[in-house]
């Protein structure tokens, strides 16, 4: 069972809120603010795309990429990324864990949508974050696995 100082349990809504802020920038901005927003440190190690991505600048460069070809294509995604069971532990001070179940839809076009939009993924997410020296806690790690797979 979770027990936490006063302390900490501020801590756990700040890093709840650093992974929230980058659930939203992912949905509401597709990621073309993603390494301004300030949600991850600068050298955040970032899996997707199949590959590790190493610092802000290499997150940003994905999903300008993806967002460029989505355009290009005539086909923006809009995206929604529902987070759910997230479990916030303290690895030591100033550094936590954050890992959750993601339920990943995406459809292209502008909402609403009418009729049935079916879950592209479901995966079990792991985050590290650190409280950097400004005191916003900020992500450091993003790795994931996806445990059902839209075919």
């Amino acid at each position: 069972m979770a027990k936490f100082t006063v302390e900490q349990a501020a801590d756990v809504l700040a890093v709840k809120q650093a992974v929230y802020e980058w659930g939203d920038q992912l949905d509401i901005e597709n990621g073309e603010s993603i390494s301004t927003c300030g949600c991850m440190s600068k050298e955040v190690q970032y899996f997707v795309g199949g590959e590790w991505r190493n610092g802000i600048d290499a997150v940003q460069a994905f999903y300008s990429g993806r967002i460029a070809a989505q355009r290009e294509a005539g086909a923006v995604m809009c995206m929604r990324h529902f987070i759910t069971n997230m479990k916030v532990s303290f690895t030591s001070d100033g550094h936590a864990k954050a890992d959750f179940l993601l339920l990943f839809f995406a459809k292209a076009g502008d909402p609403p949508f009418v009729g049935y939009c079916e879950p592209i993924a479901t995966a079990d997410v792991w985050m590290e974050c650190r409280r950097e020296d400004d005191g916003h806690w900020r992500i450091t790690r993003f790795d994931s696995k996806q445990i059902y797979i839209r075919g």
